[in-house]
């Protein structure tokens, strides 16, 4: 068959209608083609617009009180800023000195016990599956009697997890939505925060930007980070950090007396957080339970993973005594056990294993080690800041440097810093609103990144 009776087959039979007066020659190339006259309209093209898809919806309602939380919780918003940041500048070395993760390496002798207990797990001796939900008993037997020995606090007192931040909102289930609660302000955000998703606040309020139905105690430095209890409403839980984050200040007994008196007058249930107490330099309680009656008022969560640089391997304990009772005198260790049986399954045995050698003879001192390492990024901080004339607070008994801006903004002097140094910080203002005008600048990090950062900011502010 020729091309041109090749090409006479392949039209479609649709379009036989429009080519049934017209004569082609394919055999000619020079040749013109005419079609007969035929009256036409006017034609108008008009695209039609496809209708937007809808996505499907369920017709499950939110959950109102998270529709209450006001933007994204605090750190991944530093994170969000610092990609932004890093898209507008590719090649800036940027320095975080926000968000406060561990650095520097988990020392041998703590990843030597869980590399064992890890390939244990490949041997038919070695294996196990799931353990105990409070953990396994010389865990808490040793965190018992290096952090509680003399106290009166027992094993079964401690349970094991797999961090203090997912503690505070396992508590929170326990406590549930019809009680009231107070925090310091500033504070670390966890607490408000699973407080609103539990429905014990009221809406947001921006104008004084605080939460309704949340008694925020006011820790300035006028006050010295402690709260005025005379001017406190009662509440039913009271959460409290010491060494404080993000001030990095610390409790004195005195004041921790009162507090503990202060619960015992109201009836109120103390969350006692106490993850930086190995960073205390001062002759400061480094647990609540070192104040006379607090066992009958007071719940401790703590943490490895400011200890032994564990905020990838997570493990923290909580300790709920026997003596602290609801107002009915159901002991809150039983509920607290059934949230834990029932929304936990138990810490990693390898993270376990760990958290023993952590409390061996040779991981105290190796922990110390690390934590002295902070210590001195710390003193670096706050020299440079005070050299540079700056109001500073903290850094003494916690590893975080409280710096004041009178006047200024915190978010606006964070993204001051991050625009033209390249350093993360903290806003203050994303701890509550009495941290506005300040920002907060942790000491981890390696200390070459912190020498740099020191150097930058004597640039920016000198």
């Amino acid at each position: 068959m020729s091309s041109s009776s090749m090409l006479q087959a392949s039209i479609s039979s649709s379009s036989s209608a429009f080519f049934a007066n017209t004569k082609i020659n394919f055999n000619s190339r020079a040749q013109n083609v005419s079609l007969p006259a035929k009256p036409v309209g006017v034609c108008t093209c008009v695209a039609t617009p496809q209708a937007e898809k809808t996505a499907f919806k369920t017709q499950v309602s939110r959950n109102v009180n998270i529709a209450k939380l006001q933007a994204g919780y605090l750190f991944p918003e530093i994170a969000r800023r610092r990609a932004a940041h890093l898209q507008k500048y590719p090649d800036a070395q940027v320095i975080s000195l926000g968000i406060g993760d561990t650095t520097e390496p988990i020392p041998e002798v703590i990843t030597s016990a869980m590399a064992k207990r890890s390939h244990a797990l490949s041997t038919l001796e070695g294996y196990s599956g799931y353990g105990a939900e409070q953990g396994e008993k010389p865990l808490r037997a040793a965190i018992a009697s290096t952090f509680y020995d003399n106290l009166d606090i027992e094993e079964d007192d401690i349970f094991v997890s797999d961090g203090a931040k997912c503690d505070i909102s396992r508590l929170q289930v326990v406590f549930g939505s019809n009680v009231t609660m107070a925090v310091q302000d500033p504070s670390y955000p966890a607490y408000v925060d699973s407080s609103v998703i539990m429905g014990q606040t009221g809406e947001y309020q921006k104008a004084v930007e605080k939460f309704g139905n949340i008694e925020y105690m006011r820790c300035t430095p006028e006050n010295g980070f402690f709260p005025d209890l005379r001017t406190v409403a009662r509440t039913d839980i009271i959460f409290f950090c010491s060494p404080n984050n993000p001030t990095g200040s610390a409790a004195t007994r005195e004041q921790l007396t009162q507090l503990v008196q202060f619960a015992k007058d109201n009836g109120s249930i103390i969350v006692y957080d106490s993850a930086y107490a190995m960073y205390m330099s001062d002759d400061n309680p480094r647990s609540i339970f070192e104040i006379p009656g607090a066992k009958e008022v007071a719940i401790e969560t703590s943490s490895f993973s400011k200890y032994a640089g564990f905020t990838g391997v997570r493990l923290g304990w909580t300790v709920v005594p026997k003596q602290l009772l609801f107002s009915d005198g159901f002991p809150v260790a039983k509920d607290f056990n059934r949230i834990v049986c029932t929304c936990f399954n138990g810490a990693s045995n390898i993270s376990q294993a760990g958290g023993l050698a952590c409390l061996s003879p040779e991981g105290l001192k190796a922990m110390h080690e690390v934590i002295g390492f902070y210590k001195e990024n710390t003193n670096i901080i706050v020299e440079t800041f005070e050299s540079l004339g700056f109001k500073v607070y903290g850094g003494k008994n916690a590893p975080y440097v409280w710096v004041h801006f009178p006047g200024r903004s915190s978010w606006d002097v964070f993204s001051e810093i991050l625009e033209k140094t390249h350093v993360v910080t903290t806003p203050g203002s994303g701890f509550g609103p009495g941290g506005e005008g300040f920002v907060r600048v942790s000491a981890f990090g390696h200390r070459s990144n912190v020498l740099e950062a020191c150097k930058r900011f004597k640039q920016l502010y000198k």
